[in-house]
């Protein structure tokens, strides 16, 4: 076991993190029932349209270092919890091989749906993301609070769906971002990187690989449970309902970022033609939109 799994473990005492667990889906943990988060949710939708109104006659501000040290804290966030999360697949990989590590119920274990739970709770203060671009008077695309509000429902479901290919969807994200929020957090201290341009593509890439993986053990569930003639390895657990969801969510970003980077880079691409300068932007940033 490795000091940051005490760490995060030292929470709550050992015997009791499977209570917590089994107390969070029967809904007495907080964000855990559908009226709760869909009050959330929704709260966070009116309040970020009604500080757009309040800020439309009023200057912008400028919140540097609370930018700064709100990139710094997700950034350093999410690498902890990836590392937690590959120290027990890993552990899960060597006792039972990639595919079952994958789809069988015992990869569902009670440390990962502990970190799993964390990674939801995240979802929300990654609300903050939406408030720095109001106050700081930026462009309010539809992909970003789309993105964040249903991240946020995603997250919930399939927590609640129990679906054990979760850490690979899970880790991929946090992956991303690590690397996207120290950008953010070192561009708002002056830093520039030339690889900006390739942030939206890494976000492609992202979700192309979620559906891939998602897809592939969809398909192993159904064939196994409906239609046991067709090739397959064997059944995959989970909710079904919860992956049906997750397949259409992520399906939904697919598009909507292709489409966001299709339409910007192709207008980036005529102003370069045109002034000899290019432009990159990334659809979830907060510091240079």
């Amino acid at each position: 076991m490795s000091p940051f799994s005490d760490l995060l473990l030292s929470i709550a005492p050992t015997d009791s993190v499977p209570a917590h667990l089994k107390s969070y889906i029967s809904g007495d943990s907080p964000l855990s029932t559908w009226p709760v988060v869909s009050t959330v949710i929704t709260s966070y939708l009116v309040s970020i349209f009604t500080t757009r109104e309040f800020m439309k006659d009023r200057p912008a501000f400028r919140l540097k270092t609370l930018f700064r040290f709100h990139n710094a804290l997700l950034s350093t966030g999410s690498l902890i919890l990836l590392l937690l999360i590959t120290e027990e697949v890993v552990s899960i990989w060597m006792q039972v091989g990639t595919y079952d590590s994958m789809c069988a119920p015992s990869s569902w274990t009670d440390r990962l749906e502990l970190y799993y739970m964390v990674n939801y709770y995240f979802k929300y203060y990654e609300f903050i993301d939406t408030l720095f671009l109001v106050l700081k008077k930026k462009p309010l695309t539809f992909l970003h609070v789309f993105h964040h509000a249903s991240t946020a429902l995603l997250a919930f479901i399939q927590l609640n769906g129990k679906l054990s290919p979760s850490w690979t969807v899970i880790s991929i994200n946090l992956l991303v971002h690590v690397i996207m929020y120290y950008y953010y957090y070192a561009t708002a201290g002056g830093a520039k990187f030339w690889w900006k341009k390739y942030l939206t593509r890494m976000q492609i890439i992202q979700f192309i690989v979620d559906l891939f993986l998602f897809y592939f053990c969809l398909y192993q569930h159904f064939v196994y449970k409906y239609f046991p003639a067709l090739p397959h390895i064997g059944d995959c657990s989970g909710n079904e309902p919860a992956a049906l969801f997750g397949c259409a969510v992520l399906t939904s970003y697919l598009m909507l970022f292709v489409e966001f980077y299709m339409s910007t880079y192709s207008k980036s691409s005529s102003k370069a033609k045109a002034n000899g300068l290019g432009q990159a932007i990334v659809p979830n940033g907060t510091s240079d939109l």
